[in-house]
């Protein structure tokens, strides 16, 4: 459960900022739409690699 602690005279908008950040790190969003529908074992292993030589190719570029 996300709780968020709102200090007196702190603005809503501030409160509601904190709980989507909180929110979206949690994954439940990323989760649900995974579970939507089935991905076959490859596409999810193709998935991985890829995001992975993305990754590296970042870190080669700020070296």
């Amino acid at each position: 459960m996300i709780v968020i602690p709102v200090k007196e005279g702190e603005n809503i908008e501030k409160a509601l900022k904190k709980f989507k950040r909180k929110f979206e790190k949690t994954g439940v969003v990323k989760e649900l739409r995974a579970r939507k529908e089935f991905a076959k074992p490859c596409v999810v292993k193709r998935e991985k690699m890829n995001h992975a030589i993305y990754v590296q190719q970042l870190q080669r570029e700020e070296e």
